[in-house]
């Protein structure tokens, strides 16, 4: 008889298998690459490209991915025309949520689960989300979207529909890296949503409306917007020692740091890390990258904890003038590339997630009559 093992929240449990990215102490690789490398040296469309087909891209097809995921953001028009219907006080994460259950009426294959047309529904979603997280804050200030153009780069297009100007490279770079920095990461909580829900033969979009439902909480999603409000805070690396003293004296919990898995230090902080501090260069108004480098050894050295890839990111974002709530809807538009990558995976060799519970209930006992009681 197989022995049953009992672990909370699945810590250290292996629930199934995948090709897709590794997880373990001395790195984390996208099909078998280093996440440093792709990092400094490919674009997400590349990453995403990789994540949904198992290869890095040539020059080809790298050009006609781009283009479709392109054209896809037309495709968002009907959850366009429904952001003015919706509350301005709503939380993004929940009109995404909402939003990609609506595209699901619209997408000619969502009933379709074969290989082929999971591989186009990502590339939809893909770029129909990058097209629905700046139009909402356009929308909530009052101002019209901005149509995408031509020629840029998915995270220059985002940037540009956000702010309507002309992006700065230097800020293009930036995001780029953290689209490619967020895309993947194995069998997160969001991700095991996903794979759970399509486990049941459901389709793609339920499966994504399920990862955004689970990212949005805050043991998963929203550590950025948390290091990001840290940032703002803080005046200079004197002031940055004496709050973080502070609140480690009080052992108040200091968002950004510290992982589940990274014990030694996440490579995605690292990386990131140097990118934040590089645009913190172009910003004089106050020393940024020593106020970073205060907070993370003072961290390290009282706590033992390193920076895990929220922390920079924080920075990065404050940096480029992205408003707060955006930090976790771009998230999802970076992750939807690996969620959509996993549906893929699971439905190409599926079969039902149905753990186990251990009962802590009352023992066995008789039904007791209404009278009775």
């Amino acid at each position: 008889m197989t022995e049953t093992i009992m672990a909370e929240g699945l810590e250290g449990v292996i629930a199934g298998r995948t090709a897709i990215s590794s997880v373990a102490q001395d790195g984390l690789w996208y099909w078998g690459y280093s996440i440093e490398e792709l990092a400094r040296q490919s674009t997400f469309e590349e990453v995403a490209y990789l994540m949904l087909n198992g290869e890095l891209p040539d020059e080809k097809q790298l050009l006609h991915f781009s283009e479709r995921m392109f054209l896809a953001r037309a495709e968002a028009e009907p959850a366009l025309r429904l952001l003015p219907e919706i509350p301005k006080d709503a939380i993004l994460m929940d009109v995404l949520r909402t939003c990609v259950s609506l595209l699901a009426h619209h997408d000619p294959q969502t009933s379709d689960n074969s290989h082929e047309a999971n591989i186009s529904k990502s590339e939809r979603l893909m770029g129909q989300a990058a097209e629905i997280v700046p139009a909402w804050f356009r929308v909530i200030d009052g101002k019209q979207p901005v149509p995408p153009r031509p020629g840029l780069s998915h995270a220059g297009q985002i940037l540009y529909q956000l702010h309507g100007d002309e992006p700065d490279p230097v800020a293009v770079e930036t995001l780029d890296m953290t689209l490619i920095l967020y895309a993947e990461h194995e069998y997160n909580a969001s991700t095991f949503a996903a794979r759970t829900t399509v486990s049941t033969l459901s389709d793609m979009h339920s499966a994504i409306v399920s990862a955004i439902g689970t990212l949005k909480g805050p043991l998963h999603g929203g550590a950025n917007e948390k290091a990001m409000d840290i940032f703002e805070e803080l005046e200079s690396p004197d002031h940055a020692e004496s709050w973080l003293r502070e609140r480690l004296e009080k052992r108040e919990r200091v968002m950004g740091f510290g992982h589940r898995v990274y014990k030694n230090g996440d490579h995605r902080a690292v990386v990131l890390g140097e990118k934040a501090k590089e645009l913190a260069k172009t910003h004089t108004d106050r020393d940024w990258a020593g106020i970073y480098d205060v907070l993370v050894n003072t961290v390290l050295n009282e706590k033992g904890l390193h920076p895990n890839v929220d922390f920079p990111c924080g920075l990065a974002y404050l940096l480029l003038g992205l408003p707060r709530d955006i930090c976790t809807p771009l998230f999802v538009a970076s992750r939807l590339s690996g969620w959509c990558a996993h549906v893929t995976e699971q439905l190409d060799n599926n079969r039902l997630i149905r753990p186990l519970s251990e009962y802590i209930g009352p023992d066995p006992r008789p039904y007791v009559p209404m009278v009775e009681r």
